[in-house]
């Protein structure tokens, strides 16, 4: 058995709340399972594997998600006990999923996005109250920094993981995006929320709704 510890206490960023990331590979698996528990005091989070249902998750989950947690974790970690040719092609495994990149998003993703961030849009244009508005901009936060990342067909995250990554990436923007929604949660301006997202949005058609149009699998009929 092999282990990989990942996670903010491994960076040097942990808080009294982090909790730590265990990597878990056996030789063979009926099947892979991720399990939290409490040991000695700490919380953790352990995501156990094989090498075969690893690879499977990095290529037909990790990679088709966009998000590339668990490759993360494998690659920027600490080995348990210690580091071992196994050890080694399970990260050169990630590292060469990683260098691959995301799959593109095609024109039905990107429309759906556009769509989605039109009508939370629409919501924050005039919301009914204040928490209302809250809710909009809180959906939108994660959507638009994902929408930045996929449509250019770069790695994105979930959770915090998200912003992470947009920070890595792209610094600048990064900077005008937390500004911005620092600004709308704060004061409740929602002006510069508006002009980012109309602004993104403008290289791939712009604002989308009228005769957006999306179809449901022919199979969702009940006999």
């Amino acid at each position: 058995m092999k282990s990989f510890l990942a996670g903010s206490v491994v960076n040097g960023e942990g808080t009294f709340y982090s909790d730590l990331d265990i990597v878990v590979i056996y030789g063979k698996l009926d099947q892979a399972y991720r399990e939290s528990f409490i040991f000695d005091e700490w919380p953790i989070e352990a995501f156990v594997h094989d090498p075969e249902t690893l690879k499977y998750f990095f290529e037909e989950v990790d990679a088709k998600s966009g998000a590339p947690s668990l490759m993360n974790m494998v690659l920027y970690s600490e080995p348990i006990p210690e580091a071992s040719m196994l050890v080694d092609e399970l990260r050169q495994l990630a590292q060469e999923v990683l260098l691959k990149g995301p799959p593109a998003w095609d024109k039905d993703l990107i429309d759906r996005a556009r769509y989605e961030l039109t009508d939370l849009l629409d919501d924050l244009r005039e919301p009914r109250d204040s928490a209302e508005k809250m809710a909009t901009l809180c959906a939108l936060y994660p959507k638009v920094a994902n929408f930045y990342l996929r449509s250019s067909a770069k790695w994105s995250g979930s959770n915090k993981g998200i912003i992470r990554q947009l920070k890595s990436e792209y610094p600048e923007f990064f900077k005008d995006f937390d500004r911005r929604f620092q600004s709308a949660f704060r004061d409740s301006s929602t002006s510069g929320i508006i002009v980012l997202v109309e602004s993104i949005l403008a290289p791939f058609g712009g604002l989308l709704f009228d005769g957006y149009k999306l179809d449901a699998p022919k199979d969702w009929r009940k006999e």
